[in-house]
């Protein structure tokens, strides 16, 4: 693997990252260094931390998580950009949405979302003989920085649009999941 090609990787798996990192951007009013470092940590971490699981697994299970990995990512980005989505359409401004919460329960769930796909490029690098731990260090720093600048780029939008923001974001993720969904499917 060439160092072009580990770039084109680490900015491929980040999108994903990015791209909710872009919706919770949206719906967070006033950005602190504790939400980029949130979004850094987790969508850095996990999609560090999926590959190398993957890398370990090897082929032994590689049919069962690629046969329903990506109903797992649908699910869990339906279900946080439907809360998104019925807490702002509700109009329950004492409720926290999902894209504005930095709690453990929901950083998890995203987190394991948009890196699940992940797992299946840890187990193709196994047979690559790769160097695994240069591979996820550089992989989860892209992603760190991906997700931070995407959770700066969508606040600058969401501050002054926060309502339609909010609706956005929920379909941003609810979209992501189906995207997931339909490349499995149809590929």
């Amino acid at each position: 693997m060439t160092t072009f090609d580990l770039i084109l990787l680490a900015v491929g798996v980040s999108m994903d990252a990015f791209a909710v990192s872009i919706a919770k951007g949206l719906a967070t009013e006033r950005l602190r260094p504790r939400h980029y470092c949130s979004v850094a940590v987790w969508f850095g971490g996990f999609q560090a931390l999926m590959p190398l699981i993957g890398y370990f697994v090897g082929m032994n299970f590689a049919s069962v998580v690629e046969s329903f990995d990506h109903w797992i990512a649908f699910a869990l980005l339906a279900i946080i950009g439907g809360k998104m989505l019925y807490d702002t359409l509700s109009g329950n401004e004492e409720s926290e949405g999902v894209g504005s919460d930095y709690r453990f329960r929901t950083m998890l769930m995203l987190a394991i979302a948009t890196s699940i796909d992940a797992l299946a490029i840890g187990i193709s690098m196994a047979f690559l003989r790769v160097d695994i731990w240069y591979v996820v260090a550089f992989v989860g720093a892209t992603t760190a920085l991906f997700s931070a600048f995407g959770l700066h780029l969508g606040n600058i939008f969401g501050s002054r649009y926060k309502y339609g923001a909010e609706i956005v974001g929920g379909v941003v993720l609810i979209g992501i999941g189906t995207k997931i969904l339909i490349e499995h499917l149809v590929g």
